[in-house]
């Protein structure tokens, strides 16, 4: 791999640890004590210091050093996690990305780091130091009877030593072990007992040992080191071995970072971190097998860890956290057994190549027609459906849960809503609901814009809101759904809601409406997207200069999308975007208008009738027809684009096309029904940007451009010409 292709590596690698650290500090807000969120902040800064390393990036390793050992200290319960060193978390994740993106642009690991960033790192050290000051040592558990009285310390090693009966036949002098593990650093407590068959005088052997001991050991070993000490009298004692928090840390952080394809059993595991010894794996092992017939091999692996906790040759936690590592490398292979990673420029060629070849197929079709030979239907059919299952599949490959996305939220959410002293929940629902990813990544500035407006301008304090008998806590909700291949994104509050009086007062002192002209609730609205308006009377870092909604409009209508939104004062408000599955291909209905064709997206596609009162479609007035008792708004094509054939005499059939767009519908008057297709979408490029009404264009089987209608669009167009404003294809 070359140096550029590993950089991009670690920069992925990075913003992915960095999103599960939030995601686990979000989670750490609501529940301190979660374990494995802890686990997760104190992963991502161990991995992120490692692989920092690696490139030589000192600035990173001794930053993310500093976070990922008072990590350790929380993990260990020395550290209390409190909401402030959660607040400070945040921003240390944050400088975390900050100093990656810096060091990285400057493509040597030895620049001098910008002077701001690096007093902002030593702010945020400065904040961590206090935290860990007030470190105290956890007690540690004394597992056995001989243990009870000894004075327990954070960093010391309890042993457990019994010596059997014959050690002195067999030449065990118990006090040589004492004295060699006395060499290996500091014996602070030394326990003797005397076993109780030493008291009874009808049993009592002078020549049998009865002698057990319970030590305090301190020194920088580990615990193979200490179990080989007694090596040599292994048959001749029974040891246990309870390692100190410091030690117990250590394992953890092992256990974290041991490779899923080095993760076995529970006990090969603990033995590979050396948190266990083979002779204490033995015991349990032996007793495992006398008292766990008939079990699962799930409840056998459960009951190891039981075992060993037991027989105090471990703690709980570290048995815990190795089933954690064991079932979280299980998981990641079967996943990774799944999937595989996949340039997008790569599947984006394809996809265009499979659009050529949609294009291909509908020109086959065209020939054989033409051709008349009917021996070939069958064989074009075959081709036309393997042509479309390979666009549905390839399509599938771009498809990503929107949830990922959304979840995003909970941190501006929780930013904001702190910043403006506000109190507030997000609701993500529909995180299942899948879209294209092109489609995503496009869509967030949007909803970010829309979500930061909620807050700011929908979302009151907490006295406001409680003088109006509201909870203190204000709701923002994010819903996702699919709807007639749409997908369709509510963004809801229960704020303060839109006054329409000063949203009409603002547009008409800005010159938007004249004073006289008569505007429905919805209208009313919908002049929150015109640009420059805004009812906020103060300007915030976050909204209030009416920039953000027309970007929001012009952002979504690039999508081929639409958004629409409903408000009640002192309720709330909903704004709802509709947007296409897809950017690249859809499935169409063909349709003609004079001597023009024009695609409509099959999924708006309500309905077609045949225009006149046999079919239930009576003209009701210039604009709206009468269908079968519903009034709808209706266009007609050729008006419109204003390409009457004049071979069609007055009066000659027409269909009606209901469309839906939203909750709305409508009608297109065309003058031919031509049928399905599949429709690869052409962008009209610059010339005609600036067109209403047309999402792109596609090129036929026949060779002919077709136009892509937008619904919405048209139907803006129409609402303009009833309403006499004069709104035409093309905007001034």
């Amino acid at each position: 791999m070359s140096l550029d292709s590993a950089r991009q590596a670690f920069l992925a690698e990075v913003a992915e640890l960095l999103q599960s650290m939030e995601d686990a500090l979000l989670a750490l807000e609501d529940d301190p004590t979660d374990a494995e969120s802890l686990n997760a902040v104190f992963r991502a800064m161990h991995t992120i210091k490692g692989t920092g390393g690696v490139f030589g990036y000192d600035a990173i390793v001794e930053f993310t050093h500093t976070v990922e050992t008072l990590m350790d200290q929380v993990r260990s319960g020395q550290v209390p996690l409190t909401r402030p060193l959660i607040e400070t978390l945040f921003a240390c994740r944050d400088h975390s990305a900050q100093l990656v993106d810096a060091i990285v642009a400057a493509d040597t690991p030895d620049a001098p780091l910008d002077p701001e960033l690096a007093q902002a790192g030593a702010v945020l050290l400065a904040r961590l130091a206090p935290a860990g000051a007030v470190a105290a040592p956890a007690p540690t558990a004394t597992p056995t009877r001989e243990m009870r009285n000894l004075p327990v310390a954070s960093d010391l090693w309890m042993l457990t030593l019994k010596f059997k009966r014959d050690s002195f036949r067999d030449g065990i002098d118990p006090l040589s072990f004492l004295r060699y593990l006395g060499s290996l650093g500091e014996l602070v407590h030394v326990a003797v007992q005397l076993d109780p068959e030493a008291l009874r005088i009808e049993t009592f052997d002078a020549e049998s040992c009865y002698l057990q001991f319970g030590i305090g050991f301190r020194g920088e070993v580990d615990k193979p080191t200490l179990a080989g000490v007694f090596e040599f009298a292994d048959q001749d004692c029974e040891l246990r071995i309870l390692e100190p928090d410091t030690a117990q840390s250590k394992y953890l952080e092992l256990l974290a970072a041991v490779p899923d394809d080095q993760v076995g059993w529970i006990g090969d595991l603990l033995l590979r971190i050396g948190a266990l010894t083979a002779g204490e794996l033995e015991r349990a092992l032996q007793t495992q097998s006398s008292e766990g017939a008939g079990e699962t091999p799930e409840a056998r692996k459960r009951r190891v860890g039981e075992i060993l906790v037991e027989q105090g040759s471990i703690k709980p936690a570290v048995v815990e956290q190795a089933v954690r590592t064991q079932d979280a490398a299980r998981a990641r292979r079967q996943e990774e057994a799944h999937f595989i990673r996949v340039d997008a420029q790569r599947l984006g060629h394809l996809i265009d190549l499979i659009g050529e070849l949609v294009t291909s197929s509908a020109a086959i079709r065209v020939l054989v027609k033409r051709a008349g030979i009917e021996d070939m239907n069958e064989v074009v059919d075959g081709v036309d459906y393997l042509v479309s299952e390979i666009r549905d599949n390839a399509l599938q490959l771009r498809m990503v849960q929107i949830g990922e996305s959304l979840s995003r939220f909970k941190r501006v959410v929780r930013d904001v809503s702190h910043e403006l002293g506000k109190e507030i929940d997000l609701s993500v629902t529909g995180g299942e609901t899948e879209l294209d990813k092109t489609v995503v990544e496009k869509m967030i500035d949007p909803l970010t814009h829309l979500i930061r407006n909620a807050i700011d301008h929908g979302i009151e304090t907490p006295e406001i809101r409680l003088a109006h008998g509201k909870p203190a806590q204000g709701t923002v909700r994010i819903n996702a759904y699919h709807d007639s291949g749409h997908i369709v994104v509510e963004i809801a509050d229960d704020g303060a809601g839109l006054d329409t009086a000063r949203i009409r007062a603002k547009a008409e002192s800005v010159g938007l409406i004249k004073p006289d002209e008569v505007l429905t609730h919805e209208e009313t609205l919908r002049l929150i997207f015109a640009p420059g308006l805004s009812t906020k009377e103060q300007a915030t870092n976050l909204s209030g200069r009416g920039v953000g909604m027309d970007v929001v409009r012009r952002n979504i209508e690039a999508l081929r999308g639409t958004v629409e939104l409903d408000s009640r004062l002192g309720e709330g408000t909903q704004v709802t975007i509709v947007l296409p599955l897809t950017l690249a291909i859809i499935d169409g209905f063909l349709v003609g208008a004079g001597p023009d064709q024009y695609v409509i997206p099959l999924a708006q596609v309500a309905e077609c009738v045949e225009m006149g009162a046999a079919s239930g479609v009576k003209r009701h007035s210039e604009h709206y027809i009468n269908l079968r008792n519903e009034v709808l708004p209706f266009i007609r094509l050729t008006e419109l684009f204003e390409n009457a054939d004049p071979a069609h005499r007055t009066g000659h059939r027409e269909s009606l096309v209901v469309v839906r767009f939203g909750h709305h519908k409508m009608g297109l008057v065309v003058d031919t029904l031509l049928g399905e297709l599949q429709t690869v979408i052409k962008p009209l490029g610059k010339v005609f940007e600036r067109l209403r009404g047309v999402a792109g264009a596609t090129i036929l089987g026949t060779g002919d451009i077709a136009l892509i209608l937008d619904v919405a669009e048209l139907a803006a167009i129409a609402e303009g010409q009833r309403s006499g404003s004069g709104k035409r294809l093309a905007s001034a």
